[in-house]
């Protein structure tokens, strides 16, 4: 074996570019994601069965399908519809309507997971079902569902991998430029999981923080 370490070297500068990009895109997507998985998770508990329906079958059909497939409806589809995104806008909004759906469900499951007696005790005192959700519920089910949404940050930036097939020069599409032009497949991948492990970690680290800080101002 013949390794070469001095190619990766040189290429640090390009893989931080390709690093940049992915924490770009996948910063966008978590930001739409939570938006739509905030909305979708407080509907799946709202008392109107018409919108649990609506964002139960939203959710499920977006954890039912491939994000890759998602990807290409988006980028590809939308154009037979008369809409055309640039592959970077494609790439976010086929994520975050993705992440949407599994925030959704944490939000969910951190809601119902507060004792029915809270909510009931909150309306008993004279306030409206989202004067409880407000003030009691939602500050309780944040601390439950940091954790969850902390794992799904992380899931979606390796999975932002996928939108190097739609030619975005993320970190995975620039490690694969650079191997074609140095042939050295090992030294770069390497690096690639090297940046993908250091800004994953980051991600950890910052969640475990607010939820200490969270459980400490309790």
């Amino acid at each position: 074996m013949n390794f070469d370490f001095s190619a990766l070297y040189r290429a640090l500068p390009s893989l931080l570019v390709g690093a940049t990009v992915t924490l770009r895109i996948t910063s966008l997507s978590i930001a739409l994601g939570l938006c739509i998985g905030i909305v979708a998770g407080l509907c799946r508990v709202w008392p109107n069965s018409v919108l649990r329906a609506v964002s139960g079958a939203y959710i499920e059909i977006i954890r039912g399908t491939p994000l890759l497939v998602q990807i290409f409806l988006v980028y590809f589809g939308l154009p037979a519809l008369g809409i055309n995104l640039d592959p970077f806008l494609a790439g976010v909004i086929a994520m975050g309507i993705n992440s949407g759906a599994y925030v959704g469900e944490i939000v969910r499951g951190g809601i119902e997971s507060i004792a029915r007696g809270q909510m009931e005790a909150a309306l008993s005192l004279g306030m409206t079902w989202r004067q409880a959700m407000y003030y009691v519920i939602l500050p309780q089910a944040f601390v439950r569902i940091l954790p969850p949404l902390g794992n799904e940050f992380i899931a979606l930036l390796k999975d932002s991998s996928l939108v190097s097939t739609i030619a975005i020069a993320e970190l995975t599409r620039t490690g694969q430029i650079i191997i074609t032009r140095t042939f050295k497949s090992f030294e770069i991948w390497s690096g690639v999981a090297l940046f993908y492990f250091l800004m994953t970690y980051a991600i950890s680290r910052i969640v475990r923080f607010s939820e200490e800080r969270l459980r400490y101002s309790e």
